[in-house]
C-alpha cells in the first residue's frame, strides 16, 4: 500500500515522549518527514534518529521559539506540547498559569501564523490539536490546564473556518488519561496519598467519570491523528473528537 503522507512534512510539538512521540512515529510510518519539536534535546534527538526525522529544540513558553523552526514548508502541525499544575485557584502561581497558556494556546497560534501562508499557497494543510477531555469538561484544581485546553478548542475552530477555502483542516483530539510518564507519576503520587493500589487510583479516582476504566495508550491517540491527516480525514474539520471512554456521555 502507498504511504499516504509521502512528500509531506509534519511538525509535532512535545514529540520527545508520550503522545507526541507516538504521533511522530505514526506519521513517519505513513511517509511524512517529521520535525520532532521538544524542550529537551536528548529525547527529541532519540525519536528523530529512530524515525529519520529532524530534532528541533525549542522552548514554547518563549514566543521567540518560532525562530528555531526550520525554514521549510510544513504541511501538518500536531500541537501536543503541554504540562500540568494542580492547585486551588487561590494558591495557583500566576507565573505558572501564564506559562501554561503560552505553551498550550499562544504557541499553537504562533505556529499557525507562520505556517498557514505556505499551506494556503499549496492548497493543503492539517492541524491536529491534542486537546483533552478537559477541553470539554472541567475538573477542580486544574484552572490553567482547563482554561488552556478550552482556548485551544476555540482557536482550532477559527483555523478550521479560515482554512477551509484553502484546503486546510483543523481538529481537536480529546483524550482522557493517557499512559505517559506524566500520568504514571500522578498515579504513584495519588496511590501514596490515598493509601491504595495504583490500579484503584486509575479506576476509582482518575477515571471515575469514565465508563471504560483503563488508560489510553499513546498509540491509540496517534492512530486517530494519522487518520485525520490522511485522505479519509479531508472532510473532518472544526470538530472535537473525544477519546474519553464515555466520560462526556454523562
Amino acid at each position: 500500500m502507498a504511504k499516504e503522507l509521502t512528500g509531506r512534512t509534519a511538525l509535532v510539538t512535545g514529540a520527545g515522549g508520550g503522545i507526541g512521540a507516538a504521533c511522530a512515529r505514526r506519521l513517519a510510518a505513513e511517509g511524512a518527514k517529521v520535525l520532532v519539536v521538544d524542550l529537551r534535546a536528548e529525547p527529541a534527538e532519540k525519536v528523530a534518529a529512530e524515525i529519520g526525522g529532524v530534532a528541533v529544540v525549542a522552548d514554547l513558553s518563549d514566543p521567540g521559539f518560532v525562530a528555531a523552526l526550520p525554514d521549510e514548508p510544513i504541511d501538518i502541525v500536531v500541537n501536543n506540547a503541554g504540562f500540568q499544575h494542580v492547585a486551588p485557584i487561590e494558591d495557583f502561581p500566576p507565573e505558572v498559569f501564564s506559562a501554561i497558556l503560552r505553551v498550550m494556546v499562544e504557541a499553537p497560534f504562533l505556529i499557525a501564523r507562520q505556517v498557514l501562508p505556505g499551506m494556503y499557497a499549496r492548497g493543503w494543510g492539517r492541524f491536529v490539536n491534542i486537546s483533552s477531555v478537559h477541553g470539554l469538561r472541567a475538573s477542580p484544581f486544574k484552572s490553567a490546564y482547563t482554561t488552556a485546553k478550552h482556548g485551544l478548542e476555540g482557536f482550532s475552530k477559527v483555523v478550521a473556518l479560515e482554512g477551509a477555502p484553502h484546503g486546510v483542516t483543523s481538529t481537536c483530539v480529546c483524550p482522557a488519561y493517557v499512559r505517559t510518564g506524566l500520568v504514571e507519576a500522578q498515579i504513584a503520587d495519588q496511590a501514596k496519598v490515598h493509601g491504595i493500589e495504583p490500579d484503584e487510583v486509575v479506576e476509582n479516582i482518575m477515571l471515575q467519570p469514565a465508563a471504560i476504566k483503563r488508560l489510553i495508550e499513546p498509540e491509540e491517540v496517534a492512530e486517530l491523528v494519522a487518520y485525520l491527516c490522511g485522505p479519509a480525514g479531508s472532510f473532518i474539520t472544526g470538530v472535537s473528537l473525544p477519546m474519553d471512554g464515555g466520560w462526556t456521555a454523562h
